[in-house]
């Protein structure tokens, strides 16, 4: 008798997991049938609907019977799985509707999981082309810096900060947005599923743009070390943006100018000429003053010894 009662009492508990399965899977199954049809509505509804339950499945307690342990391990983890695939539905549909609709998407992604991998690995810069395409771009900053509590290492987030207090000549930000963002890429690896050539390319996109910054923060200072430092290793990363290598070459040279006039340095000086007159050959609004650097430098290494 008393082995009856224990036994009908663990049934008893295993109900309310039972059911809240069943429900999951019905629920993931309608959402792969509306990811399919590209109903937007639907995807948008159930995704939010699917991935609660889920939740709700990956937090069920570990059963004391020995004998459905293994089961609930399986479907705790098989939960989490669709917590993130729910993510996904949100985040890969934004990639093929119109920009509102994808705004829309993205915002329920944004509300289901703030720290989703999605909204990182490419959601985010969805998220901001799209507020520019539907004339919206004075949203994008507070957009970032909202995103950024949440995923404070983010390339994407962080780019369109650093480039926001960079137009704004808010050097100091732009210096400290620019030390996060090389910290973060130096560490980072490419996340599953992502090309090598995609990774190469945001990598380099993320890392010039962080030297960059910081380069051209150190030179309003008159830090001629740090803008030295800072971008001679932006340079392989901006070559082919004029906007950026061309200044870059052209604070190169005045600070290796000042470095070597300091220091008694020939080759330096000769060194700040050359980064003179390679900025002198970008199109870009100080080529003509870079030209007349070179000059006066190429002039000053011939009075040195």
């Amino acid at each position: 008798m008393t082995r009856f009662v224990l036994t009908l009492v663990a049934i008893l508990i295993a109900v309310p997991a039972i059911s809240v399965a069943a429900e999951l899977d019905d629920s993931f199954a309608a959402l792969q049938a509306a990811e399919a049809k590209k109903d937007v509505a639907l995807v948008k509804k159930l995704a939010v609907e699917t991935s609660a339950l889920a939740r709700e499945e990956a937090e069920i307690e570990q059963p004391a019977d020995p004998s459905l342990k293994q089961t609930w391990k399986e479907r705790t983890a098989w939960a989490r799985d669709v917590e993130k695939r729910c993510e996904y539905a949100l985040y890969a549909l934004s990639l093929q509707t119109e920009p509102e609709v994808a705004i829309d998407l993205l915002t329920t992604l944004e509300s289901l999981n703030p720290k989703s991998q999605y909204l990182d690995e490419g959601g985010y810069a969805q998220y901001f082309a799209m507020l520019q395409k539907t004339g919206a771009a004075a949203k994008i900053p507070a957009v970032a810096e909202n995103a950024l509590k949440n995923l404070p290492n983010s390339a994407d987030v962080l780019i369109v900060l650093l480039d926001n207090a960079m137009a704004k000549s808010q050097l100091s930000t732009a210096l400290t947005y620019g030390q996060r963002l090389v910290n973060a890429m130096s560490k980072a690896s490419k996340p599953e599923g992502v090309s090598d050539a995609d990774w190469n390319t945001k990598r380099s996109v993320a890392l010039g743009h962080g030297y960059y910054a910081i380069g051209m923060a150190n030179a309003a200072s008159n830090r001629f070390f740090e803008v030295d430092k800072a971008l001679r290793a932006a340079l392989p990363y901006i070559k082919g943006n004029p906007g950026m290598y061309g200044p870059a070459l052209f604070h190169l040279g005045i600070a290796n100018f000042q470095l070597g006039v300091q220091t008694n340095n020939k080759k330096r000086v000769l060194e700040a000429a050359s980064f003179s007159e390679q900025a002198s050959k970008v199109a870009f609004p100080q080529a003509q003053d870079a030209y007349r650097n070179t000059q006066a430098m190429r002039a000053q290494a011939a009075k040195m010894q």
